[in-house]
């Protein structure tokens, strides 16, 4: 680190501590227990929890022909009931999906039950390991994985799937096996990533919420067949999910009140005695205090994990909005000041730190490194009446991810045309830090975009982060099935193969084409590459219609419903697929998007405008993976990029969004909504490029596709401005079927240095803001870190880097995503 000029505050820290310039001691100076907290788990092997396994299969064998809603209702209430319960010695916020300390991920049998056995040993090695118990592989192999054989969503899915979408998703000789043309995600998650109404947990209360169902369920007519079959059982499921919930907060209580009895340190007797109040009152009642509201979110955050696998871990919502009335009636009392308000919040933050987003397939595993998580807390933004909306509580929370150097939650700043100065300041300090937090969302692309949709302004104006980039409109949004991703890289290598992929022994994947050989002009080529494309679109439809008229039959979430207004005014669970006033925002992604890009603008200029090789010649330099081809490749490499404002190649990425959004335009989902079109990759850029072989862009077989809606790696070479302008070329303003892009730029700390640096952002912001791009997250680092984190992993533990939608411990990553950010454009101003 000696070698760089600037330093980031993160970076700073950890250099410290290896020359023992930093001690622990001073490092928690102030937050001593949250520490201890964090210290206790912080570089353990999680966990791999099997309780919720357990018992979720206990109950699904008991309740075998009855409603599913009815089911899930009973299993969760089942869970709540028995799942073992554990408060460490230093909480202040208890509650916990496992009874052991640490961190730990659940098992969701009803996803992976058929091949969890087999993939117990491949979860326990690995660059992101877990840990199981000998009794719990036993528990699997016995008790849970016989069971669920046959009976898994994936399992469902495939059966349902035409012979010919099924050829182009699955690996014929492993059906739990992608070929990463089309992936299909709805048989990995139960749901899409999602936000509860934690102002209604904090306003009524779930005894509240039970007595409403209670009453409709008591109103329901009799003779009324619909009433019958359908509303009597959610009504039922509802209930029982609200008792779940309450029966949940108060084992704590008495287990809080239990050990208290036995406690020697009188103030630790005296906190414990307080958790067990809070607990026995909240979240079943109305929150009173500041302490109970933040006690209250957690436990319907904990039981909502218990209930089902949420795709991106359930959001945290705007945190800064519906905790704040809280916050400042204690602080104008005097229960309150900023340190404890932190201190709660940093306790809440540790416990969302012990909780691992598990994925057990194969596809999950290799789409989520690093320990993954999007538990999105949003800050900023508009209030619903369209003023700005940050607060104190804005400031606190950005304050907290300053001085409290833990990758969770994974914070978002919503930013608009009048976002205060103050604020953004805050925000680009907060970013200089180079943890990669706080990410940002646009609202001046992501409202009109929701009005577009049909939301109310006010709704609109409330919208939320969740999930990578995601949005959610609190009690409109209803759409929950997991979605598609479409990998651009292999639709090029179709248009060149006509239809074949040389990953697959020339297997034909994709339609006939003809050979690009005798394609006369560059319409030629781009009428190919549209019909590849069109053809794995038609794929992508096919599943997600299968997806939706499936998932109202295997999943049901009771407690979630109990918390959306329209599912508690129609009686109808949220997966139960169409719900009346509801909006349905399904969407597919798009990955490789740059890749394409530059690999279409080489071809047209190389090949048919300046004719400076044939395309003959550029595919045997693609089939030999340039191989002794060096002065083609770097023809290739300097054809045209996007990411530099050049029209040329800019023109294209619109030409290939056009098309994508015209077929979401033909062609409604299952309940009549819309699939937008996204650039959300997550990480699948990586393994997604494993299939796809070299392309004219100059990258060679095997490498990353493009991140995002972002340039290839390396290709933007003109500043960070020009790379936001260069992306806003590619969008269609004037289309509705749009939705999240994902954007990641990486700065160097020298060009952000000093109050200078901080405007010179600001202003970066800013530009974003009025361009109407709708995400952006920074790594700010210096090259030479990451590369001597590569050498010296066991030095940089504490290395924290954005890598998606996510921020996560460089050296937890495989050595081909580190490649893949250490790749990226390393921009100055």
């Amino acid at each position: 680190m000696s070698c760089c000029a600037v330093l980031t505050p993160q970076e700073e820290r950890i250099y410290r501590e290896q020359t023992g310039q930093l001690s622990t001691e001073e490092m928690s100076k102030g937050r001593e227990r949250v520490y201890r907290l964090l210290n206790s788990f912080r570089g353990t092997t999680p966990w791999i929890s099997v309780d919720r396994a357990r018992l979720f299969t206990e109950s699904f064998k008991e309740s075998e022909g009855q409603p599913i809603v009815l089911r899930w209702a009973k299993a969760l209430k089942h869970i709540a009931e028995n799942i073992p319960v554990y408060i460490g010695e230093d909480e202040l916020v208890v509650g916990r999906a496992d009874g052991r300390p640490g961190r730990h991920g659940l098992v969701y049998p009803e996803l992976d039950g058929s091949f969890l056995d087999e993939a117990i040993e491949r979860m326990t090695v690995g660059k992101t390991p877990y840990r199981i118990a000998e009794e719990d592989i036993r528990i699997i192999k016995e008790e849970i994985a016989p069971y669920w054989k046959g009976r898994t969503f994936h399992e469902v899915l495939y059966a349902a799937l035409p012979e010919d979408t099924r050829k182009l998703i699955f690996d014929p000789e492993n059906i739990f096996v992608q070929k990463y043309v089309v992936t299909q995600t709805a048989s990995i998650r139960n749901s899409l990533q999602w936000v509860h109404d934690y102002e209604k947990v904090l306003r009524r209360g779930f005894k509240d919420i039970k007595r409403e169902a209670e009453e409709k369920l008591a109103a329901l007519d009799p003779l009324n067949p619909r009433d019958t079959v359908e509303r009597k059982p959610f009504l039922e499921a509802v209930i029982m999910a609200c008792d779940a919930v309450i029966i949940f907060a108060k084992r704590y209580a008495r287990l809080a009140a239990n050990m208290a009895k036995s406690e020697s340190d009188k103030q630790r007797r005296k906190e414990l005695l307080e958790i067990a109040s809070i607990c026995n009152w909240v979240p079943e009642n109305p929150a009173r205090n500041f302490h109970e509201a933040v006690q209250s979110v957690w436990l319907t955050q904990v039981v909502s994990r218990l209930e089902q696998c949420i795709g991106a871990v359930v959001g945290n919502g705007r945190m800064d909005q519906y905790l704040y009335p809280f916050y400042q009636k204690d602080m104008a009392e005097g229960r309150l000041t900023e340190e404890s308000a932190l201190e709660l919040l940093e306790h809440l933050w540790v416990n969302m730190a012990q909780f691992v987003n598990l994925k057990v397939s194969p596809a999950g595993a290799a789409f989520t490194e690093g320990y993954s998580h999007w538990e999105a807390l949003t800050i900023g933004g508009k209030t619903r009446d369209g003023r700005d909306a940050t607060n104190e509580l804005s400031y606190l929370i950005l304050r907290s991810k300053r001085e409290f150097p833990l990758n969770y939650p994974d914070l978002v700043a919503r930013v608009h045309a009048q976002s205060p100065d103050k604020f953004l300041h805050a925000v680009s300090e907060t970013i200089k830090e180079g943890s990669g937090f706080p990410k940002l969302l646009n609202d001046e692309e992501i409202i009109p975009l929701l009005l577009a949709k049909g939301a109310s302004i006010e709704e609109a104006n409330d919208y939320c982060a969740s999930g990578c980039s995601e949005v959610r409109m609190v009690n409109r949004d209803t759409y929950t099935s997991p979605c598609a991703w479409v990998n651009l890289g292999a639709v090029m290598e179709m248009t060149l193969r006509d239809g074949k992929l040389k990953a697959f022994n020339d297997e034909q994947v994709g339609v006939k084409t003809g050979d690009p050989r005798n394609f006369a002009t560059y319409e030629d080529l781009w009428k190919a590459y549209v019909a590849q494309q069109e053809f794995v679109l038609k794929h992508v439809f096919i599943q997600q219609y299968v997806v939706d008229t499936l998932r109202p039959k295997c999943f049901a979430a009771p407690m979630a419903s109990a918390l959306h207004d329209l599912c508690m005014q129609e009686c109808k669970d949220l997966h139960s697929g169409d719900i009346k006033g509801g909006i349905n925002l399904g969407f597919y992604d798009l990955i490789g998007y740059g890749t394409v890009i530059d690999s279409l603008a080489a071809i047209k200029k190389l090949v048919y405008d300046d004719k400076k090789i044939t395309m003959d010649e550029l595919l045997e330099a693609l089939d030999c993976n340039f191989e002794g081809k060096e002065v083609i490749r770097q023809l290739c490499i300097n054809a045209p990029k996007y990411g530099n404002n050049d029209p040329y190649a800019d023109s294209i990425g619109r030409a290939i969004e056009e098309h994508a959004i015209g077929f979401s335009r033909r062609y409604p989902t299952a309940f009549g909504g819309e699939l937008d079109v996204r650039y959300v990759p997550v990480t699948a850029h990586v393994p997604l490029g494993k299939i796809v072989g070299a392309l004219p862009n100059g990258r060679k077989a095997g490498e990353a596709l493009a991140d995002g809606g972002g340039p290839s790696q390396g290709a933007d070479n003109r500043g960070p401005s020009v790379t936001l302008l260069s992306i806003a070329n590619t969008k269609c303003m004037g289309a509705r079927e749009r939705a999240a892009r994902l954007i990641n730029l990486k700065l160097s700390p020298a060009s952000v240095a000093g109050e200078e640096g901080t405007r010179k952002l600001m202003s970066l912001i800013r530009t974003f803001c009025d361009l109407k791009l709708w995400h952006l997250q920074f790594n700010v680092i210096n090259r030479e870190t990451l590369l001597a984190a590569q050498r010296e992993p066991e030095k940089y533990r504490n290395l924290l880097v954005r890598v998606a939608g996510y921020s996560a411990y460089f050296v937890d990553l495989s050595p081909e995503l580190q490649n893949e950010i250490i790749a990226r454009t390393e921009h100055a101003f």
